[in-house]
């Protein structure tokens, strides 16, 4: 129980307090009911307040009785029931047998009606606050879980440690909200029980997302199916090359659908069995010599030879996205950063979105080719893009980016760049 619930004399005076919250100004008594330091009663009467900016004062105020925030809870105006829902949902899972059983009826009567509450603003301010919490009624969380939004639903499936195994799959099976899968598939860990139920869905940015959680526990038989699946569905090429323990026979598979850009990022991976080394080189071997220049290695001569002219850009990125010239893409990237081709394929294959959002900056393009880059060529799942700030500049600070950048290069010295930045 923290000690903003317990008793303690008050320190401002009753009657200047009591005259404040009668004060015409309604900044005076928005500064009073964010005080921590006057009696229970006077909280109590500014709940009411014809000020919203008072009664949200009032609704983040942890000295706020109970039965105050009891009122709040049907206000009329959104932002103080969303104040109140995060001190709420922060507060309930302190409670303890200590506290009075009156006490813990309200606060539980109060949090179960914000769960329910007409906006899903509200409502994602609770979820998002129990999350990672395991000291909360499990009815809460499960009615949080099955939200028909997936602001709401999405940080419950994600991460709630409350939701069991035979809670997922009763989920997974009834059909929820569009994204609900993939909140599942990026758990930590995803059980084989759960990864099995998602591999048979339909839906394939879900399996996209268990393939790339290294966590998830994918059955060898199940692995089998979606690989067998896999060269209809694009999406799932990148995590199936990053998936750890993968067998001779997976990687044998894989090795006939991947890209050349693909199979290279799975050449450099060094936990291979040997045979399935091998095997990874020699696919390699064999694709660049059925390409000639007019397949995936032409692909990477045309960049090279846009480069050396000055005529690789932005508008030749984007055309060979727009034509589904991928190769070209990887390639473009790293020569126009100045990293090695090797660390942008690790890059795209390994789905990150501010890695891969940092390779396009430290290659001098704008912030709208970094979102295409990562929808298009990263298979990022959409909730999980980063868009421009702004409409046009990058959202992560410049160290940030320079930070990934150099991660990308493999040392912390700074990123040569032969073109400006553009939108940040």
């Amino acid at each position: 129980m923290t000690a903003s619930l317990k008793s303690r004399p008050a320190d401002l005076p009753y009657e200047e307090a009591k005259a404040l919250a009668r004060d015409p100004d309604p900044e005076v008594r928005r500064r009073l009911a964010a005080r921590d330091d006057i009696r229970p009663e006077i909280l109590y009467f500014l709940a009411e307040d014809e000020s919203p900016e008072v009664r949200r004062s009032i609704a983040a105020n942890t000295r706020t009785p109970r039965h105050a925030d009891r009122l709040l809870v049907d206000d009329i105006d959104a932002e103080v029931r969303c104040d109140l829902a995060r001190k709420i949902a922060r507060l309930a899972p302190e409670l303890s047998a200590e506290e009075n059983e009156r006490l813990q009826q309200l606060t539980l009567e109060i949090l179960e009606l914000l769960a329910r509450d007409r906006l899903p603003e509200v409502r994602h301010m609770v979820a998002d606050e129990l999350k990672n919490c395991a000291a909360v009624p499990r009815h809460v969380v499960k009615t949080l879980a099955r939200d028909v939004e997936l602001i709401v639903a999405a940080p419950i499936l994600e991460y709630s440690p409350l939701l069991s195994d035979d809670d997922l799959k009763e989920i997974i099976e009834s059909e929820p909200v569009q994204g609900a899968l993939e909140a599942i598939s990026r758990r930590q860990p995803v059980s084989a029980p759960v990864a099995d139920a998602i591999a048979v869905s339909d839906d394939h940015a879900a399996i996209a997302a268990l393939l790339a959680n290294p966590s998830a526990q994918i059955r060898e038989e199940t692995l089998d199916g979606l690989i067998e699946q896999a060269p209809e569905v694009e999406a799932w090429h990148a995590p199936l090359v990053s998936r750890p323990d993968l067998s001779v026979r997976a990687v044998r598979r894989i090795c006939n659908f991947v890209a050349l850009a693909l199979l290279r990022a799975l050449e450099e991976r060094h936990d291979l069995p040997s045979e399935a080394a091998v095997e990874v080189r020699r696919a390699v071997a064999r694709r660049i010599e059925a390409a000639g220049v007019d397949g995936d290695i032409g692909s990477e001569l045309d960049a090279k030879r846009a480069f050396a002219a000055g005529a690789l850009d932005d508008a030749a990125v984007i055309g060979a996205l727009n034509r589904g010239d991928l190769d070209f893409v990887v390639e473009a990237l790293a020569l126009l950063a100045g990293v090695p081709a090797p660390s942008a394929r690790r890059v795209v294959a390994a789905r990150k979105p501010k890695m891969v959002t940092a390779l396009v900056w430290a290659a001098g393009l704008p912030m709208r080719t970094a979102t295409e880059v990562q929808l298009r060529l990263a298979r990022i799942p959409t909730t999980e893009v980063l868009h421009p700030r702004d409409g046009l500049d990058y959202p992560m600070s410049p160290a940030d980016l320079e930070w990934h950048a150099s991660v990308i290069r493999g040392s912390n010295g700074p990123i040569p760049r032969t073109a400006s930045r553009g939108g940040g």
